[in-house]
């Protein structure tokens, strides 16, 4: 009896378990983007030799925004960018945008620092004249109303031409 019941049951499980895969695998969660935040390098012109301020759009993918660059907890990844050294271009320090504040509804009482859709970094320089690209990259977590990812490094060019 107990080898019928056995028998029984493997049948069973051998002929629902691809039906159970195949629906479980049609119910798969949204993907997630391969990048949250997104840039594209805008071409800028400034004058050669003066102080000139260039500036570097971002634009977060709808639903998920990171930490400002002055997250109100230590706890927090802040957003930045680090530019490496370029030859004729002398930055300055850059300027980040302000915040906005966001809450998740389970504690609507602590606010967070962000920037969601659309922020802007103001990189001053001095450049001699000619083309100039300077790479860097942007670091930051990029969160939506439930979770936070891993922290993820995006590459960024400035791309101007100082005349």
């Amino acid at each position: 009896m107990t080898r019928r019941i056995l028998a029984t049951l493997a049948l069973v499980a051998a002929v629902t378990g691809p039906i159970a895969n195949a629906q479980i695998g049609s119910m798969d969660a949204p993907t997630k983007p391969k990048s949250y935040v997104l840039y594209a390098a805008e071409s800028q012109t400034i004058p050669s030799g003066k102080h000139a301020t260039l500036e570097l759009r971002f634009h977060l993918v709808s639903g998920y925004h990171v930490n400002s660059h002055t997250p109100k907890s230590q706890l927090l990844i802040p957003t930045a960018l680090t530019l490496q050294p370029s030859d004729g271009v002398k930055p300055g320090r850059l300027e980040y945008p302000a915040g906005k504040p966001f809450s998740f509804s389970f504690d609507p009482s602590d606010k967070l620092d962000v920037y969601a859709g659309d922020f802007t970094l103001k990189l001053p320089v001095v450049a001699t004249a000619g083309q100039h690209t300077v790479d860097g990259s942007l670091k930051y977590q990029a969160c939506d109303n439930a979770s936070c990812y891993p922290p993820r490094t995006l590459p960024v060019k400035v791309i101007f031409t100082a005349k």
